[in-house]
Order: structure tokens, then sequence, then C-alpha cells
């Protein structure tokens, strides 16, 4: 597959040699997903878009699984049973995802291509993507939600989670680029997932989620804020230094060092014509 060069820098993380750092991101990044799994009666939305006593479920750019393990960790009833399609760029995702998967979830296919080249109309009883879109370029941004929105079968359940502009992952990446990879691609924002929405016919319900995370170890740091670029060469130390990155970083920071990152993710849901 040919890939822009964010989606390129992502698909290349997303592997074995890129585990260690994948592990420090979700040090901090597991905060995400429980968000998520608090701020609706997500067993209610399943049990309400079943057809045939089962639900099929497509759940795009899987990632390694975080929103179903959050949701199992919540308690999520053993009924109605779901049939989980896995669809992600990685096979290493796609294995990450199948393995966490439990009751009610029960692994069934795997799309190993991305959301934009993904063919499937009218198929699912429910579609998630979940902190999924951030390196889906702007210029395809449309193609892909419009491919989701064509999955789902009349009447059946659309959400997507992801940051705003303002939030921490969209203004990172931002001074990010600006300090170091300048001719990368942005990342994709909330506001553009709505717009997309919006010419795929929807109009999403959407509620903005606000939290922070952080910590005082700099080495959780590091590893967290490599893992939003996407590039582990430059240290914690580069990032600091002065430019619109250090800048960005030095308002995250306080008197004795520890950092707090300040996130507001649209839940943005809806149910399909």
């Amino acid at each position: 597959m040919t890939l822009p060069d964010t989606a390129r820098r992502s698909l290349d993380h997303w592997s074995e040699a890129g585990r260690a750092e994948m592990e420090a991101f979700y040090a901090l990044a597991t905060e995400d997903y429980r968000q998520l799994a608090e701020a609706r009666d997500w067993a209610a939305d399943l049990r309400d878009h079943t057809l045939d006593g089962r639900i099929r479920l497509l759940d795009v750019a899987c990632g390694s699984g975080k929103f179903p393990a959050a949701l199992l960790r919540r308690g999520l009833p053993a009924r109605p049973p779901v049939a989980v399609d896995l669809l992600d760029p990685s096979g290493f995702s796609l294995a990450e995802a199948r393995a966490v998967l439990r009751t009610p979830f029960a692994a069934a296919a795997e799309h190993e291509l991305l959301l934009q080249d993904f063919r499937a109309e009218r198929a699912y009883d429910v579609a998630w993507a979940t902190h999924a879109l951030y390196a889906l370029p702007p210029d395809q941004l449309a193609a892909g939600v419009a491919r989701m929105v064509a999955a789902l079968r009349p009447g059946g359940f659309g959400v997507v989670a992801q940051a705003c502009a303002r939030s921490h992952y969209l203004a990172f990446y931002e001074a990010y680029r600006a300090q170091f990879a300048p001719d990368v691609t942005p990342y994709t924002d909330a506001e553009g997932v709505a717009d997309a929405l919006g010419a795929a016919g929807v109009r999403p319900t959407i509620v903005p989620l606000h939290y922070t995370t952080g910590s005082a170890d700099r080495g959780v740091v590091e590893g967290f804020l490599q893992r939003c670029a996407f590039d582990s060469a430059v240290s914690l130390e580069a990032m600091e230094a002065d430019g619109p990155l250090g800048s960005y970083l030095a308002g995250c920071r306080d008197a004795e060092g520890a950092y707090t990152f300040t996130h507001v993710t649209h839940l943005m849901t809806w149910e399909n014509r």
C-alpha cells in the first residue's frame, strides 16, 4: 500500500520493534479509553442495536484493542454476543487487538487495509473508530469516513472519538512539526471528522470529554511524547529546547518539572439512515 508520510510513520511504529514505545505511550494514554468507557451506557448501546440475537461490529483502525479492553474492565455484560471485524493496515495491530477480545466480544474477520480502501456496504450493526483517525490524511478523510458510514446497515450505530484541534495530541503534533518535521502531514482533528461525517450525510451528536493526563517521571513523559510524534529519535531534552515545541511543553510543565497534558475528545455518535 502507498501511504502518505504521517500514515507511514504511524504504521512503522505499530510493530514488535515498537512495543516498548507503545507500552510507554499507554502508561498515560490508557486514560483516553477509560474516559470513553465511562462516557456512555455502552451495554445499552450494543443491546439496542442487536439483530438476530447478536451484534456485528466493525472496529476501525483497531490499534491494540484498548477500547474493547476498557469496556471489559468496566464489566460489559456477556450478552448479546458481539462478532468483531477488525480493520487496520497493521498486521501487528490486528494480532494485538484480537488477543484482548473476551466475551461478549469474539474475533471474526480481519481486514489488513486502510479505511479508505475498505468496501463493505450496510453490513454492520455497530462501527466505531476510537482515537483511530489521526493519521488519515486530510485529502483522504472524506473518502475514509464515507466508507465507515456506508458499512453500517440502516439503523446501525456509528461512533467516532477524536481529539479536537486544541487538545494535546493535535497541539503537540503541530508544534513538533513546526520544530522538527515541517513537511509531514498534520494529524486529522475532530472538527475535520465532523465535517467529513456531514459530507457523508451524517449529523452526529457530539459530546466533548475534558480530562488531563501527566507524570513527573521524565522517562514516562518522554516515551509518551515520542509516540505522540511517532519519532523515537527525538529526546525529551531536544523537545524542550527553544522553538515551538519547547514553548508548548513549557506551558504543560509546573515549577517542579511535572507535566500535565490537557485533552478534549469529541465523542461523536449517530444512527445510520
